[in-house]
């Protein structure tokens, strides 16, 4: 049936993608060496490039949501902003727009 997923610890992750750029060998045999797919171990790479030190948070859940959570607060107060403008310029316009008796 079905098989259990293995899952790996940060600092292991980590110890692989420091292990692949600095060893000189390819990505293949580093993951052979190891005994992972050659896939995770370029999965790592490319999110150890992208996240920097943020990589690797775990389940996922944590910094990413963390990081979902400051996108949302930007956004409400991006939204916030445009909506305050947008009734300054209907009352604007709505001064503006008066017939002159």
């Amino acid at each position: 049936m079905g098989e259990q997923r293995r899952q790996y610890d940060e600092e292991f992750k980590r110890n692989a993608v420091e292990l692949c750029r600095t060893s000189g060998k390819s990505v293949s045999q580093v993951a052979n060496d190891l005994g992972i797919n050659r896939s995770i171990l370029r999965r790592w790479l490319r999110e150890g490039t992208s996240f920097g030190d943020r990589a690797f948070p775990g389940t996922g859940k944590l910094m990413r949501g963390a990081d979902l959570e400051e996108e949302n607060r930007r956004l409400k107060k991006e939204l916030a902003i445009a909506q305050e403008e947008r009734d300054i310029l209907k009352k604007a316009m709505a001064i503006f727009s008066k017939t002159q008796k």
